[in-house]
Order: structure tokens, then sequence, then C-alpha cells
């Protein structure tokens, strides 16, 4: 009986076969569905905004954006059948420009906000040792609210499973070819490019983005080779993505990296090259106990890497309660330990779990392209008003960080 056992087990496919066979299958489903959403000759674009919407991203009245419409000022909105005026984000930012020049009596940061002379350049690194903590949907909220508000912005996609990239419209398997993510710019050899050959303009105007996809892994393979060898002259590794950033930093305000759900090279190279980090946290106790244990590693981690003369000064540390939800009282118990624990290292706004959110990324969309109309939309004015309410507390801290009131 047991011999005819060991034979059919012998006779089944190793666990590498079954896998595989199973990673080409979802692959490929994943590709004709991705397809049909957006086919191969089309592009991702970025929905038009309404004249209230454009007033309300400049900061001005929507009377005195329609005056500038009449006068011949600034681009002209399209005007659909219904009389309603409508602006793409390109627009919006030429009406900013147009706005800085003349001031108005305001301050041209109010209506261009790019960095000035003795301001550094922000980078935020959005990270969590676990997964479902809605990292990467934080991520790309984040960098999409900065360049909606005038911000020049680069997302960095740091995780080997690229989900900001495809969620910012470029497929990892498909659109990523070898040597085009940011390991092109932090390895080791002779093959290694400057990340200005790397990045990508995206749909969003102000918003670039160094795409990710499995590449990344390599460094983490080739990190331990490099130690061991001890080559004089190289950047250590946990120096590596700052020197690349270095080399971008001009043509930025802000860099969003959206790190991997783990302890690895990669994630402590981007956690060095920080500016300012921003922990996403699911407030449930399983959530926390693993936290917990990310925190410690992350210190020990990180004090040899300091030992070793990496820099480690943020701006400031936040911790962000994601998929929040009030009614749930365990998660309120939780959400009040936090705050008691870390008080104002906890964002005063949490994101609310919310079904908008998930019915966008359906679609592979944020709340800021897929729109008020197509869904209910008291579901998506209050997704809406808690997104907005986190993004502009953590936009309050780059302010602060380089001394604006």
């Amino acid at each position: 009986m047991s011999v005819a056992k060991n034979v059919n087990r012998h006779s089944l496919p190793s666990a590498d076969e079954t896998i595989g066979a199973q990673a080409e299958l979802l692959s490929s489903q994943l590709q004709s569905m991705s397809e049909a959403l957006f086919p191969p000759t089309s592009q991702k674009v970025l929905r038009k905004f309404t004249s209230g919407e454009a007033a309300r991203l400049i900061g001005i009245s929507d009377s005195t954006l329609r005056k500038m419409t009449l006068a011949g000022e600034g681009p002209q909105p399209e005007t659909t059948s219904n009389g309603r005026r409508l602006y793409n984000l390109s627009e919006i930012n030429q009406i900013r420009r147009l706005l800085a020049q003349s001031t108005r009596g305001r301050e041209t940061i109010e209506f261009v906000p790019h960095r000035r002379p003795g301001e550094h350049l922000q980078v935020l690194a959005v990270t969590n040792f676990k997964g479902g903590s809605g990292k990467t949907t934080t991520t790309a909220h984040l960098a999409q609210f900065l360049a909606l508000q005038g911000y020049r912005v680069l997302a960095v996609d740091l995780d080997p499973q690229a989900s900001l990239s495809a969620l910012l419209g470029v497929l990892p398997e498909l659109d990523v070819a070898s040597n085009q993510t940011l390991y092109a710019a932090i390895r080791y050899d002779e093959e290694r490019r400057a990340l200005s050959e790397v990045i990508r303009p995206t749909y969003f105007d102000g918003l670039d983005l160094v795409p990710g996809n499995l590449e990344l892994m390599e460094f983490e393979h080739t990190t331990p080779r490099a130690l061991s060898a001890g080559a004089s002259g190289e950047t250590l590794f946990f120096a590596r993505v700052a020197a690349a950033l270095d080399e971008v930093a001009d043509n930025y305000d802000v860099v969003v990296i959206d790190c991997p759900p783990q302890l690895g090279f990669l994630t402590l190279s981007g956690l060095c090259a920080a500016t300012a980090m921003i922990i996403t946290i699911h407030p449930q106790m399983l959530d926390i106990s693993s936290m917990s244990q990310f925190l410690l590693m992350t210190r020990d981690l990180l004090g040899v890497v300091r030992d070793a003369g990496g820099e480690l000064k943020y701006d400031f540390i936040r911790y962000l309660l994601t998929r929040y939800e009030p009614q749930d009282a365990p998660q309120t118990k939780v959400a009040a330990l936090l705050r008691n624990l870390f008080d104002d290292y906890v964002l005063t706004n949490p994101m609310l779990k919310s079904a908008a959110v998930s019915d966008a990324g359906l679609t592979k969309q944020t709340l800021y392209e897929i729109g008020r109309e197509n869904m209910t939309r008291s579901t998506y004015d209050r997704a809406m008003e808690s997104l907005e309410a986190v993004n502009s507390e953590v936009e309050t801290l780059i302010k602060q960080a380089w001394g604006r009131a």
C-alpha cells in the first residue's frame, strides 16, 4: 500500500512545475483582463475636471476662472453640450503658472508650490512589514494628490511585485523590460544607468514614475556578493538609492517611495534615502503585533547602518491608520491604544475603509481618476473626504519641513 502511494506521489508533477503552470495561467488571464480594460493601442488617461473642481485645485473661485476664460487668459476649456467647462491637469497647471506671474496679491508658491532655494527634496518612504495594510494604495493616492496640488512628484516603485506601477498604468510584465527599473541605477556592474534614463512620465501632468518588476530582487542577490568583495570606491548599498535620487533632485519637489513589505537591502536603502517615513497600519491586534516586530527589526538594522556611517535623520515619522472602520469596537480600541502610545506620531486623520477605493481598484484606478459620477455619490464623497484629509495632513508636514507657515 505504501509502495503504491509512493508511486502515485512520484508520478505527480513537481511543486515548481505546478506553481509555474499556475503562475503562467494567472498571468495570461490578468493580461487578457487588462487588455479588455485598456487595449494595447490605448494609453491610460486622466479624466478632465469641471470648472468647479479646477478652481478648487488652483485655489481661486469659479467666477474668477470664468472671468479669465472670457478674457482669453490661459488655456480655453472644452465646453460640453450642456455648457459645462472641462480642463485637463496640464491646462490647470498652465493657469497656475499664469496666476503665479501676476500673483494678484498672493504669494507665487500659493499657485506653484515648487521648492525654493534652501528647501531640500522631500523623500517619503511608505512602508510596513505586513502586506494588506494599504501601503501601495496610500502611495499612489498621495503621489497623485501632490501632483494635483501642483508639486513636481516622482513615484518610485521599490516593490518587486510592482503594484504601484500597475496602478499608474505601467504593467510590470509587459511594459517594463530588463534594466528599466530602479535596479538599473543602483546595480553594481557596468550595466548601471543614470536614473533619468529609467524615469517615465505618467498620464498625470507633474507625476513621473520609476517602475518596478521582479528584476528588483536582483539587488537582494548582488548586494551580499558586493559586500563580500569589498570593492573600493563603490557606494555602500544603503546609500545607493539616495545617490540615484540625487542625480534628478533638481527636477522634483517630492519623491514618494513604495517600499517592499519586508526588511531587505532594497527597503533599507529606500529608508536611508528618505527624509520622512509613513508607516501604514491596519488597526487590528494581529497587525500591530506584526508591526511591533517590524519596528524592532528596523531599529536593529538601521542601527547597523548608522554605525556604518548612514545618515538617518527624518523630518517626520508618522503612523497612518488604514482601512479603518470607526463603527468596529475592537478597531477603535486599537486606534486609541496607538494614539495613547505614540501621541502625535499617529496622523490625526485615518483612511477609512471604503467600497469606493475597492471598486476603483478593480479597474486599476484611484479615487482621483474614477470620478464621482461613476459610483454611489455618498460612498465616493465619504471616501474622498477621508483621503483628502489624510493627504492634506501629509502636505502640511512637508511644508513644515521646508519652514513654510
